[in-house]
């Protein structure tokens, strides 16, 4: 069989190492940024569609046909994201006489929607959130709102991963919050339609993976914990999931597998709940009629290739009567590893990877390596760690070693908010829900402890380049450092253009020696509580000033505080705007980021327009009175 991956990254990748394991051939497909990136080197053979726009690649039904037509493909698997939940691309690809590895497409309609698939597990008598979806007129939404009680969850009816899901807490914010809503799903589902309902205070977010075949036999696989989430994002996901009661873990897994069988349902997907941590009630969420980015863990605690599953019921094989549930025992967790920096509100960061170090002992799906460059096209998440062990504490202490050891030299990433996040006493005990990281701010450095850091780089790059160095650009787990008795200026440069000069006296970074240093004359790379701290070292004959250049924000101005696209502009020249005001809506790694005003002022030049590309640091609109920009 020859198999188009109609998908990107690490997952065409992961898709990739089981085809070609059973003797498939793959075929890549991918987008101009694409062009040097791993899968595509990695598959049979590829081809570009050529367009940046995932309108014209990605999300193109007619480019991706056409290269199955040009290889001569015989089967599709869609990965996730993207086209892997769209019953047209579905019914295309079998019209094209192409097997689908996926659900019937008829499955993927119903469950695709989020207002089909509440009626669906109504019926079936698994218990739905209160909400309402029975109209798109905004004045009859806003009525059920008011009716179901703030706050309110403004949800997509199509799509998942996060996009298009809006809270509004109070009637005045109600209208805003769906529009934000509407237009984020239009853009990323084509499907702008949504559901109002009940916001739940404290949830935990648990699924039951299934998996299905043609002879009408579904079985479930488990559950997973995936209540670590930003903005309806997973960051942290396990496997099975801790403190549930055992009845209740019962009943949902069969509630699960029951939904799934009461539709024929023939592939890899997964059922999603909510469980209420105040009263212990658990509802229906949705149905993911796809293979999920959390699949890892559930495969390391049964030994079961997921992707393999799907291909083989896909060619008709059945299942066979049982399916280990825990097999390898023990538990599983991965942590999504995100382009973004937590300290700047999760702004998404490009650029390229100098130099990248996983650990021994892990598994790690990742679209990048070393020389790769991430865009400002495409989802932030870059790679999955992933770990098991006997126990569940074992494999938290498994995951904190190997964020420490991890390093990813030339973007800030999340590892280092992973790292925090291992730490913490709620995620320990099990105990936290999807509301932690908006009830908790995660801790900055103190300035002592963010001057250690500067230290302890300078003090690594100067016992490495003037005493022995290291012959390659690791130096393994530990640096044993030669103290310099002699007081050293050393000046340096930050990812940001920010220099700071470090005067060494010998003893700097002796007590915290980093776990993996990437050097070399130029360049020091540091791992401090997971996190990668990058700086380069120019010659001393350049004259050091710190630089503030491309700093995101002014009293006069707004400015891009990443590179984006302009999707909405709403002032001209002249207007008069208040507190709170969106001036500028930007796009950037498929997320709608608001600018706004936080004071009264009046427009005095916009510089933008719908559809423009912009650089961090470049000015959008400034203002003829003082205003200072934010973004949410």
């Amino acid at each position: 069989m020859r198999i188009l991956i109609a998908n990107r990254g690490e997952i065409a990748r992961r898709i990739i190492r089981t085809a070609h394991r059973l003797g498939h051939e793959t075929v890549a497909v991918y987008g101009e940024p694409d062009a040097d990136a791993p899968f595509v080197r990695e598959a049979t053979t590829s081809v570009a569609l050529g367009w940046v726009s995932l309108e014209r690649s990605y999300l193109s039904i007619e480019a991706i046909l056409s290269a199955a037509a040009e290889t001569g493909a015989d089967a599709v698997h869609p990965g996730y994201g993207f086209l892997s939940e769209n019953t047209e691309f579905a019914n295309a690809c079998i019209d094209a006489g192409m097997t689908w590895i996926g659900p019937d497409p008829r499955i993927i309609a119903d469950m695709g929607s989020k207002i089909k698939a509440r009626a669906i597990a109504n019926r079936a008598g698994v218990p739905t959130i209160p909400g309402w979806s029975e109209s798109q007129d905004p004045a009859e939404l806003a009525v059920a709102a008011t009716r179901i009680g703030y706050p309110i969850l403004v949800k997509a009816s199509a799509g998942g991963g996060g996009k298009g899901i809006r809270i509004a807490h109070h009637e005045s914010e109600f209208a805003n919050a769906l529009a934000e809503a509407s237009t984020e799903a239009e853009r990323a589902f084509g499907d702008g339609s949504v559901i109002v309902e009940r916001f739940i205070e404290r949830p935990r977010h648990i699924e039951v993976q299934i998996i299905g075949d043609k002879d009408g036999r579904v079985l479930h696989l488990g559950t997973r914990e995936c209540s670590v989430q930003r903005r309806y994002q997973k960051l942290l996901e396990e496997a099975p999931a801790p403190n549930l009661p055992a009845a209740i873990r019962s009943e949902m897994c069969e509630a699960a597998r029951s939904l799934a069988a009461g539709g024929m349902y023939d592939s890899a997907g997964t059922v999603e709940f909510i469980v209420d941590d105040t009263t212990g009630e658990y509802f229906f969420l949705e149905m993911n009629t796809r293979l999920q980015v959390e699949h890892p863990v559930t495969e390391a605690i049964t030994g079961l290739d997921l992707v393999e599953l799907m291909i083989r019921v896909a060619a008709g094989e059945p299942l066979p009567a049982e399916l280990p549930v825990n097999a390898n025992g023990g538990h599983a967790i991965e942590a999504r590893i995100l382009a973004e920096d937590p300290l700047a509100n999760y702004a998404p960061q490009i650029g390229p990877i100098h130099q990248l170090h996983v650990p021994d002992g892990v598994r790690w799906d990742a679209g990048i390596e070393a020389g790769s460059e991430i865009t400002p096209y495409y989802d932030s998440m870059i790679a999955k760690l992933i770990v098991h062990a006997e126990t569940r504490e074992l494999a938290i202490e498994k995951l904190a070693r190997a964020l420490d050891e991890l390093l990813i030299d030339g973007v800030t990433t999340t590892a280092g908010l992973h790292r925090w996040l291992v730490d913490q006493p709620d995620f320990r005990a099990g105990t936290l829900t999807t509301r932690f990281l908006d009830e908790n701010e995660i801790e900055v450095r103190s300035e002592g402890e963010a001057d250690s850091v500067h230290a302890q780089a300078a003090a690594v790059w100067a016992a490495a380049t003037n005493d022995s160095a290291p012959t390659g650009p690791w130096s393994g787990s530990s640096l044993s450092l030669t103290p310099h008795r002699a007081k050293r200026l050393i000046g340096l440069e930050d990812l940001n253009g920010e220099v700071v000069e470090v005067e060494l006296d010998g003893r700097a970074g002796d007590a915290l020696a980093p776990h993996i240093v990437d050097i070399d004359a130029r360049r020091v790379a540091i791992n401090r509580d997971g996190a990668t701290h990058s700086f380069s070292v120019p010659p001393r004959s350049q004259r050091w000033a710190p630089s503030k250049a491309n700093r995101a924000g002014t009293d006069t101005a707004i400015v891009a505080p990443f590179p984006a696209l302009v999707a909405e502009v709403h002032v001209e020249a002249g207007d008069a705007v208040s507190g709170d005001h969106v001036v500028v809506v930007i796009e950037a790694m498929k997320m709608l980021h608001s600018l706004r005003t936080s004071g009264a002022s009046t427009i005095a030049e916009v510089r933008v327009a719908p559809g423009d590309q912009v650089a961090t640091g470049d000015v959008l609109v400034t203002f003829e009175t003082p205003s200072t920009e934010e973004h949410t």
